[in-house]
């Protein structure tokens, strides 16, 4: 039977059916959707080093992704920030802004003078979570 499987159906106008398909038996595996060709991918436990596990790791945390979308369009300083997001704590505000400049998505910039005003933006590569945001946004939408 093999490489070929056969499947049986009855179609109500033409009666018994055989459709045969070719199985994968040559050792060659096909990729699977969403999952890169690489090695990191063939894991069987979560691994500091998976792309994936660095993204969620970036994200992490509640109103991790508001304040990168506050980001995207354009720098805030913390009193901006928080005003466009009222229900979010000073105290978890200052957390995920550290969090966000820790793995390279946020730049600080301190400027000099009284009082010290300081401004966050995205840095390049925060702004390519733009796209990753949409995507969490689209498969969201459509559960």
């Amino acid at each position: 039977m093999a490489p070929y499987a056969r499947l049986v159906r009855m179609l109500p106008t033409l009666g018994p059916v055989v459709v045969a398909h070719r199985t994968v038996s040559c050792g060659h595996r096909l990729p699977r959707p969403g999952l890169p060709d690489d090695p990191r991918a063939r894991t069987a436990v979560p691994e500091p080093s998976c792309p994936v596990e660095i993204t969620l790791h970036a994200l992490r945390g509640r109103w991790t992704t508001l304040v990168v979308r506050e980001l995207l369009r354009g720098p805030h300083t913390f009193s901006e920030l928080a005003a466009v997001l009222p229900s979010l704590s000073d105290k978890v505000l200052a957390e995920r802004l550290r969090q966000l400049v820790d793995v390279g998505v946020v730049r600080r910039e301190r400027f000099p003078g009284w009082p010290t005003v300081v401004r966050y933006q995205l840095t390049d590569r925060g702004r390519a979570l733009e796209d990753v945001l949409q995507a969490l946004w689209d498969w969201g939408a459509n559960a």
